[in-house]
């Protein structure tokens, strides 16, 4: 961590914490393999703070330790499950809206779609999709999005599969396609942890 304090201020007075970082590993260790034995594996590094902290503590972290710090990229793909997963999970009534942010390709100028959607629905229509509870396949992942897509395209007659899925947030946490996590809900932590440590792994290996 880093902390910084006044110039104004003596040695023995309270510092203001800047930057936090966080080495971390969830289950990798069922999800590594022909590991040595005895050996710590950290695949996922949390930072909070500034970008020019992390990219300076990443700079010397691979030149003391001949080691790859990179932002953990998330792929479509793996934002679609995040959103269909988290939607699953039971959240109290005060939750937050699900929302979808969709980038649109081929223009002069940035545009995102922001598509929010009532808690209660996105999970009324994942409980229609679902048909083993606890368990969750791909075919329910593509048979959700595409409903959320046809909804959108019924009312505003744009098609969101021609875009990028680059934000999903939900009750539980949000995640940007360029590695930026957001924890809301501290009793999921654990498997959210889980689950970007599988990605950052999958990019490893």
């Amino acid at each position: 961590q880093l902390s910084s304090r006044s110039s104004t201020s003596t040695k023995t007075s309270e510092r203001k914490l800047i930057w936090l970082g966080c080495f971390c590993c969830v289950s990798g260790d069922d999800l590594s393999k022909n590991l040595p034995k005895d050996f710590t594996y950290l695949p996922l590094f949390l930072a909070n703070g500034a970008e020019k902290y992390t990219s300076i503590i990443g700079s010397w972290f691979q030149t003391t330790f001949d080691c790859c710090f990179r932002r953990l990229a998330i792929s479509p793909f793996n934002l679609s499950w995040m959103v269909a997963m988290w939607t699953a999970c039971k959240v109290g009534q005060t939750a937050s809206a699900t929302e979808l942010v969709f980038s649109v390709p081929g223009l002069p100028h940035p545009l995102d779609i922001s598509y929010a959607i009532h808690p209660e629905d996105a999970k009324a229509l994942w409980d229609t999709v679902q048909k083993s509870p606890g368990e969750i396949m791909q075919e329910e992942v593509d048979v959700f999005m595409d409903c959320l897509y046809s909804h959108f395209h019924r009312h505003f007659k744009i098609h969101l599969s021609a875009t990028k899925l680059v934000k999903v947030s939900t009750a539980i946490a949000s995640a940007h396609c360029n590695g930026t996590i957001k924890f809301l809900k501290s009793e999921h932590l654990m498997g959210v942890l889980m689950l970007l440590t599988e990605l950052a792994i999958s990019q490893i290996e």
